[in-house]
């Protein structure tokens, strides 16, 4: 192995790590906490940790073995069942966050409306085309045997072996990024503008407020005029930073892989094979950085795992109390005797 295959595979392995650990505490909050799971996104969130561990469990190792061993790893029956669940997954991890960006879009313009227009029925009918749209692709890709190793990704993935599939394989490959990673761009995008557009609007009317309330207050202190200012400041940077945190790292991750698999389809373009196992890396981040985006940086999460470690920290002093006494109880008997 060379050193970039080496940095590469061990790149692999961190993303792996992080990501099943990641996704594992949403999950873990999840289960724990009844108030997410009366929540409507709850739900979404859900799906999208699913998609992201079993991204992590399935293909991420597969592709590790594949940069090792620079050959399939394992059977042919194995390759094609990885090569389905990552066009499966992929494209159902970025719906869900189309759906999630739906969600905020509801509840942010129309607020008063929210819940009866996103009820646990309009999720599941929701997450229903997510699967449906998501499973169609790799049925058609495996019916017409358009999945297997490719080598430049170092992973099973959609990949046509026959040359004279070439014309209709470069339709498929087409319409498949367009409703999948353009779709679901086109929907983050409009809908996280919207909400910016609202929250900017909501912003100017608390800094108007806050400004006639700081020139009627002619004898305020100048350092808390200061803090008014600096928070009217944040407060304006605030959204813009979430929504282009959402926005960002679906571009920043998904972006490089999709236009590489674009380009591949032209014959006079060469690829380097460590650039698309890096755009593949840049993939596989995503799963790593949607549970922080979505999840663990919201405070109703942190609060929920700050609960469960209590819960357990207060179990364990309790054990190892309990233990301490019987440990003291064994040694007075032992004096006595």
């Amino acid at each position: 192995m060379s050193i970039w295959e080496v940095i590469l595979a061990f790149v692999v392995v961190v993303l792996m790590l992080v990501a099943l650990l990641a996704n594992v505490l949403v999950l873990l909050c999840f289960l724990y906490s009844a108030d997410i799971r009366k929540q409507v996104p709850g739900l979404f969130i859900l799906n999208l940790t699913f998609c992201n561990l079993l991204m992590t469990v399935s293909n991420m190792p597969l592709t590790l073995a594949g940069i090792i061993y620079k050959s399939q790893p394992g059977g042919d029956q194995i390759c094609h069942i990885v090569g389905f669940l990552e066009t499966f997954l992929t494209t159902n991890s970025m719906l869900s966050m189309a759906a999630l960006s739906i969600d905020r879009w509801i509840a942010v313009v129309f607020p008063l409306s929210y819940h009866s227009k996103m009820r646990y029925r309009d999720a599941a009918l929701i997450l229903s085309y997510t699967w449906l749209h998501s499973v169609s692709f790799p049925i058609v890709a495996a019916s017409l045997s358009w999945v297997g190793f490719h080598h430049l990704y170092a992973s099973c993935t959609l990949y046509n072996k026959r040359t004279e599939d070439r014309t209709q394989f470069v339709i498929f490959t087409g319409v498949f990024h367009t409703l999948s990673f353009l779709l679901s761009l086109i929907v983050l995008c409009f809908t996280y503008l919207k909400v910016l557009k609202v929250a900017r609007f909501h912003c100017k009317r608390i800094d108007v407020i806050t400004m006639q309330t700081l020139v009627l207050l002619v004898d305020i202190h100048p350092s808390v005029r200061e803090r008014c200012l600096e928070e009217q400041k944040r407060r304006r940077q605030r959204a813009t930073k979430k929504i282009s945190t959402f926005i960002g790292t679906f571009i920043l991750c998904f972006a490089p892989y999709v236009i590489t698999r674009l380009v591949e389809l032209s014959s006079v373009v060469h690829i380097n094979s460590h650039w698309g196992i890096i755009s593949k890396c840049l993939a596989y981040s995503k799963a790593v950085s949607d549970p922080f985006v979505y999840s663990l940086l919201r405070h109703q999460y942190r609060k929920t795992w700050k609960d469960i470690i209590n819960k357990i920290l207060k179990r364990s002093s309790i054990n190892s109390s309990a233990l301490t006494s019987e440990s003291h109880n064994r040694n007075i008997l032992q004096l006595n005797e």
